[in-house]
């Protein structure tokens, strides 16, 4: 019986996996602002992602014959996961804003009114993906006897190939960044006895980057941004525009 419940469980767990591969089509996790076409994704879209990977997990909680032992669904140490959550925090905060700084020479704050969709959506997130890459994906990777080192590095892998930030198309910067977020967070987790501090960071720096570069995870490419399009059309300094003449006429 308990063999089946296992089984159960990694079924659940395979579907939050493909859930965060399909996150595009759902308009959430990076994936919330407005598209190409300027259309932004529905509100109800993303609920629904939001909704339908918090019922997996906690169907994966349920039906695990012992949640508590073999996967990470909890705080962990209370101290450790506030201390180096908030630690994690800073780290994260600091390189959002260095990166905006050195792309965009300042903090590119969005519209105020598009901070509590923001809020909700990197709390969302954070708690989705830590629940399903490092409370379970990585508690059952080190269940099958493997080293800590290489679980950790299997499921920050495969959870930033899942964001598909790679893509053709999409800033590196994004790329390495849920990288480096999915291997400390899988240290935090394992260090900790829980996903409190990974959560802690992850959501704080998702919405850091919100803050410091306008977009919620996926800047444009560089050189596509509208003020670094404006910038590569200026004439150099000391140069002066050549008109038609006052008459309109171009005289030969």
């Amino acid at each position: 019986m308990d063999t089946l419940r296992i089984l159960v469980s990694v079924g659940f767990a395979l579907l939050l996996i493909m859930l965060r591969l399909d996150s595009e089509r759902f308009g959430a996790a990076e994936y919330t602002e407005a598209a190409r076409d300027g259309q932004t994704p529905a509100l109800r879209r993303r609920l629904g992602w939001y909704l339908l990977g918090l019922m997996l997990i906690v169907g994966v909680d349920l039906i695990n014959p012992s949640p508590g032992n073999s996967l990470f669904l909890r705080l962990g140490d209370r101290t450790q996961a506030i201390a180096f959550g908030f630690a994690f925090a800073a780290i994260g905060t600091l390189q959002a804003v260095g990166f905006a700084w050195l792309r965009y020479q300042r903090l590119r704050l969005p519209p105020t009114s598009s901070y509590p969709a923001a809020l909700l959506n990197s709390i969302a997130t954070a708690f989705i993906d830590e629940a399903t890459f490092r409370a379970i994906f990585l508690a059952y990777l080190l269940a099958t006897g493997m080293d800590g080192s290489a679980a950790n590095a299997i499921q920050a892998i495969v959870y930033a190939l899942s964001t598909r930030l790679g893509a053709p198309g999409r800033d590196l910067y994004m790329l390495v960044l849920v990288l480096v977020i999915g291997l400390l967070s899988g240290w935090l987790t394992i260090a900790t006895g829980g996903i409190g501090a990974a959560f802690l960071g992850h959501a704080i720096t998702r919405f850091a980057v919100f803050l410091t570069t306008g977009h919620v995870g996926r800047p444009a490419p560089r050189g596509r941004e509208m003020e670094e399009i404006e910038r590569g059309q200026r004439l150099p300094e000391g140069w002066q525009s050549i008109g038609a003449g006052e008459s309109g006429r171009f005289d030969g």
